[in-house]
């Protein structure tokens, strides 16, 4: 068994590809072979920012002998078709197989095609691999990049290897011929090495300072700048996805502290550590006392003869004029809030489009204001609602600022240093930090009643808005993030136990919808409202509620497409957004072990759209079902649904009202009546209650009166008053189990 090497050498490719370069390599290889049929052992594939490299363990020194069988045409066909099914195959006709296939007779083909050499193999197969690979951008070179037919790489390639052991595996790709010669280190071995096996191949490229494993170049950027930064008294800000792209960019990694103005510190620390990880792949260092320091750490590609002094200089130069553009930008925004408060940047949200449908970011702003005071008047009282509704009003307030024009990744951080400076409260500032998140799942959620508020009224506002102009993710397609947008919303009310109905805030987001175009009509929403089912809030609150922007004419609603078709979007809408936010409950949830199915159970009934609420039912329903009695219970219902539906396909369905009490004459029909008169109750008082444990508790005392009941019992008895009565007892405790969960949804 032989070790093989392949190496692509090329100019820099960029550090964001190279990890999923070799991992398409690796998989194209290990394809290959298995459609060669070669063997191999352990296959490893990695890059440097000059060249994509593999090497396979235990190469075979042949490929194995494969036996190929083909149908052909019946026996009987005509010649024609033979004789093509002979060309095909390069065989005569007694050298096919006739068999039956029980549809007939037809002949069979054979092929045995032999082992090859491993290197013919391997030769074969490398210009395929190179010809199909993938690249997000690839770019063509020379003389042939006169055609768009030509061939095609990430960057012009420069060298290629391919070793088998000692000796090199002949093929040709992109007008390079396969050798053992490659680069080194564009400094330290400007040269280029000739490669002496591929069992040498680490050692050989070590000596000419190219490190050809990436989680070495991590390992020493990681622990070097730790290092470094220790020694000066300093400690490091973590940041992986920066070491792995210095990995990316360097062949021999080595750190380098240098200095800034401690002047610059006057600067928000997330507007430094931007600029500097962002621009210039610097990593910050904190103090002791965990406040930014004035100090960077900048990886070089080589050792400098200096020590790198001057390497450090000329970085510290350039971050010096990178941050004094960045502190630049935030004294004008500064200059701005000190004369005009943080609401002097709000005019200018009216130049910016959020949705042609939908109308500005100054409409999106007014209408998350409106709904946050009234997530406050109905959810969370103990939040001051002006409070609510001016930060929500200056939630968006950054986005026309200079520092977040220079540095968008930065809204919301910068909006809640601004608004620190203009004086306003540390609530408002951090509600302002922090409307953006949940960002994704491993993101911060907010604690704070006021940054809870207006994150939930700026992510339902995004939800109701797109829902109700049927703007819906659909399959993998998902333009306005409204899936991160349904997972931040739950993050929020599952961690901080906030208690809303999504259809009835729904309900107040349409009719709030009318900021978006400067009017709404009241009469029309109010009518269009009465006819949603399933709610308690009226439309009389809704439109006192919202009195000082309702008021346009009947009229206008055809007369404006988009009044027109949100009209016939408001009526699904609703039911439509509790939907999708069950579907991305159960995403959520599936890793803490919640049961998708039992959500389905719960959510089928049609009544549960309080996420946190339906989390407690879903819990309780799965901890009993997980017990014998609830495993017991679980299946005497589905015996009694079956039961049920297959009478009901008879004669029509049975329900509990048709029960005759006084019919009940044997002991196990009278059992189960008692046991469902004191389950019943206690069952529905439980869930009134919201303690679902103990309505499920209650429901599971029914286990044994509903065994002896199938034990004892013929339901369907030859009597039929008889047998309509043990139905209509089954279609009692059936409904009973319907007060928590719709049984017929759970699986196993």
């Amino acid at each position: 068994m032989t070790r093989f090497l392949l190496e692509l050498a090329c100019e820099e490719i960029p550090a964001r590809m190279q990890a999923a370069a070799a991992t398409q390599l690796a998989r194209r290889f290990t394809e290959a072979c298995a459609a060669a049929g070669l063997a191999h052992g352990e296959v490893t594939a990695d890059a440097t920012p000059r060249r994509l490299w593999l090497v396979a363990e235990d190469v075979a020194p042949a490929s194995a002998a494969v036996a190929e069988e083909r149908r052909g045409p019946r026996a009987d066909a005509p010649e024609a078709a033979l004789a093509g099914f002979l060309r095909s195959t390069g065989l005569t006709r007694e050298q096919l197989e006739e068999r039956d296939t029980g549809k007939g007779v037809f002949l069979f083909a054979v092929l045995h095609r032999e082992g090859q050499p491993a290197a013919a193999v391997l030769g074969g197969m490398i210009p395929a691999i190179v010809a199909a690979f993938d690249w997000p951008k690839s770019m063509r070179w020379g003389a042939a990049s006169a055609s768009t037919a030509s061939p095609r790489w990430v960057r012009p390639l420069t060298h290629m290897v391919a070793l088998l052991g000692e000796d090199v595996v002949d093929c040709a790709v992109h007008g390079k011929t396969s050798g053992r010669e490659t680069p080194g280190h564009r400094v330290h071995a400007p040269g280029i090495i000739r490669l002496a096996s591929a069992d040498r191949y680490e050692e050989q490229l070590r000596a000419a300072h190219v490190i050809v494993q990436s989680a070495e170049r991590r390992a020493l950027i990681a622990e070097g700048a730790a290092a470094l930064a220790a020694a000066a008294g300093l400690t490091l800000v973590p940041d992986e996805g920066l070491v792995a792209e210095n990995a990316g960019l360097t062949e021999w990694p080595v750190p380098l502290l240098g200095h800034f103005d401690l002047a610059f510190l006057e600067v928000p620390r997330e507007i430094i550590q931007l600029t500097m990880r962002t621009n210039q792949k610097y990593f910050a260092a904190t103090g002791t006392d965990g406040a930014l320091a004035p100090a960077f750490v900048c990886v070089a590609n080589l050792v400098a003869s200096d020590g790198g002094g001057a390497i450090i200089a000329g970085n510290e130069r350039v971050l010096s004029a990178r941050l004094a553009d960045a502190r630049f930008f935030w004294e004008q925004d500064l200059a701005v809030v000190r004369e005009g408060g943080l609401e002097a940047f709000l005019p200018k949200l009216e130049g910016i489009v959020f949705h042609e449908k939908l109308g500005t970011m100054a409409d999106k702003v007014a209408r998350v204001a409106k709904l946050a005071r009234w997530l406050v008047d109905t959810t969370m009282p103990g939040t001051d609602p002006a409070l609510a509704e001016r930060a929500a009003l200056l939630c968006k307030a950054d986005l026309l600022s200079a520092t977040v024009g220079e540095f968008p990744e930065l809204q919301g951080i910068v909006g809640g240093y601004l608004a620190t400076a203009a004086g306003e409260s540390p609530e408002i500032a951090h509600a302002i930090v922090n409307h953006y998140r949940p960002a994704g799942p491993n993101d911060y959620v907010p604690t704070e009643s006021l940054s809870i508020v207006v994150a939930i009224a700026d992510k339902l506002d995004t939800l109701f808005s797109f829902f109700a102009i049927a703007e819906k993710p659909t399959g993998s397609r998902d333009p306005y993030a409204l899936r991160r947008a349904a997972l931040g919303v739950i993050a929020l009310l599952v961690t901080n136990n906030i208690r809303i109905s999504i259809i009835e805030s729904m309900m107040f987001g349409i009719a709030n919808l009318g900021v978006a175009i400067g009017r709404n009509q009241s009469k029309e929403i109010a009518e269009i409202i009465k006819k949603l089912d399933n709610t308690a809030y009226s439309s009389e609150k809704l439109l006192q509620s919202n009195k000082n922007f309702l008021g346009l004419s009947i009229d206008d609603w055809e007369k404006n497409p988009f009044l027109k078709a949100t009209k016939e979007n408001i009526l699904s809408a609703p039911q439509e957004l509790a939907n999708f936010l069950t579907d991305r409950l159960k995403v959520q949830q599936r890793e803490a072990g919640m049961r998708p199915d039992i959500i389905d159970a719960v959510f089928a009934l049609g009544e549960e759209d309080d996420l946190v609420r339906l989390i407690g039912r879903v819990t309780a329903i799965q901890d009993i079902i997980a017990t014998i009695e609830g495993a017991n219970l679980l299946a005497g219902y589905r015996r009694a649904a079956n039961i049920l539906s297959a009478e009901a396909a008879k004669d029509g369905p049975h329900t509990a009202a048709a029960l005759d009490p006084a019919r009940l004459a044997e002991p196990a029909e009278v059992a189960l009546a008692v046991a469902l008169d004191a389950a019943l109750p206690r069952a529905e008082q439980a869930v009134a209650a919201e303690d679902f444990a103990a309505a499920m508790a209650a429901l599971a005392s029914l286990r044994p009166p509903v065994d002896a009941f199938f034990t004892d019992l013929m339901v369907n008895a030859a009597d039929p008053v008889v047998r309509r009565n043990r139905l209509a007892l089954l279609a009692r405790f059936r409904d009973a189990v319907h007060t928590v969960a719709d049984f017929s949804r759970i699986e196993g």
